[in-house]
C-alpha cells in the first residue's frame, strides 16, 4: 500500500521536524517506512498509517543508512518536502 502524496507533502519527524523519505517495501523494517537521514532512523507504516512516535521509530544501521543515504544521493528517493 502506498501513501498518498497530499500526505507525504506534510509529513515531517517529529524529533528534528525535517523531511522524510518514503520508502516502500521493503525496507530496512520489512514494511513501508519513512526514512530520517540526519537522525538516521526509520518510522513504519503499519497498515497505510505512519506511526509518527519518537518512541516508536527504528534505528537504523550504519550500513542500511549507507545504503539509503546512496539512494537519496542517486535521486531515487525525494524528501516529504523541501
Amino acid at each position: 500500500m502506498t501513501l498518498d502524496p497530499r500526505l507525504l507533502a506534510v509529513l515531517a519527524c517529529p524529533q528534528d521536524k525535517g523531511p522524510l523519505y518514503y520508502l516502500a517495501d521493503p525496507s530496512p523494517a520489512g514494511e513501508d517506512a519513512l526514512y530520517n537521514p540526519r537522525i538516521p532512523c526509520i518510522y513504519v507504516v503499519r497498515e497505510g498509517i505512519p506511526v509518527m512516535l519518537v518512541d516508536e521509530a527504528k534505528p537504523v544501521s550504519k550500513a542500511e543508512a549507507k545504503n539509503l543515504d546512496a539512494r537519496i544521493a542517486a535521486g531515487e528517493l525525494t524528501p516529504t518536502f523541501v
